[in-house]
């Protein structure tokens, strides 16, 4: 009788698990949205302007014949479409959700960079909700994800058009500091236009790749090991 060598799980499939697992264990509900996504979603509800070049062609992918239709650049249309649907629904903040996924930019790839990758997104909303919250957060969350390691996290002023004030994150392992994601506290205009009182509640959003954490962890120096599909090169 022949035998059949079991199956494994995707490397980015058990970070992806990891990271949903810890942010649950911290409160967060999952949400999951379309990849396909028109430019309300994922542009304009977000503060992003009609002339960023994020919308750039060698940005986004716009959808041929089908105008205002893009690939999504980030997971944040779902936090768009999660806010739109509980004040249809006649809710309200508080609330924390974590949204991972699939996201796709027009651009060259290399050992970092690919078309295609995988994010995971935060969004927390609430009153009296602040910056030392969201230092909070990412430090437990990367204290669980990176277990038995020393770690620490620095912010450092930056600008996404979703946030204000931005920062870019940096992690510390051991006595290496690098930079691995964006963050902020949440325009008051992104809560508005989804029908939220911005002038009431508060929060914060941040976005980290998936990628680079598997490879940050499982120590592969490739992202695009990760795509290349050849079972024979059994690279995990």
């Amino acid at each position: 009788m022949q035998e059949y060598k079991k199956g494994s799980l995707h490397p980015l499939t058990l970070i992806m698990n990891e990271a949903v697992s810890i942010f649950k264990e911290l409160g967060f509900s999952v949400q999951i949205g379309p990849e396909f996504e028109d430019e309300w979603h994922n542009f304009d509800a977000l503060n992003v302007p009609k002339d960023h070049p994020a919308r750039d062609m060698q940005d986004t992918f716009f959808i041929k014949g089908q105008e205002g239709m893009v690939l999504r650049t980030h997971t944040s249309n779902t936090q768009i479409r999660f806010m739109e649907n509980l004040i249809k629904e006649g809710g309200n903040p508080p609330f924390a959700i974590a949204v991972p996924g699939k996201v796709f930019r027009n651009e060259s790839t290399d050992a970092t960079h690919e078309m295609q990758f995988y994010q995971i997104e935060g969004l927390v909303i609430g009153e009296n909700i602040s910056v030392a919250n969201m230092k909070g957060v990412l430090l437990e969350f990367f204290k669980r994800f990176f277990t038995g390691e020393e770690v620490d996290v620095r912010l450092r002023p930056s600008f996404f058009p979703f946030v204000e004030p931005g920062f870019e994150i940096d992690l510390k392992r051991g006595d290496k500091w690098i930079e691995l994601l964006g963050a902020g506290m949440v325009h008051p205009n992104v809560l508005n236009n989804c029908g939220i009182d911005g002038n009431k509640y508060q929060g914060f959003a941040f976005g980290m790749g998936l990628d680079r954490l598997m490879m940050m962890k499982l120590r592969i120096p490739d992202v695009r090991f990760s795509y290349q599909g050849d079972l024979r090169i059994n690279q995990f």
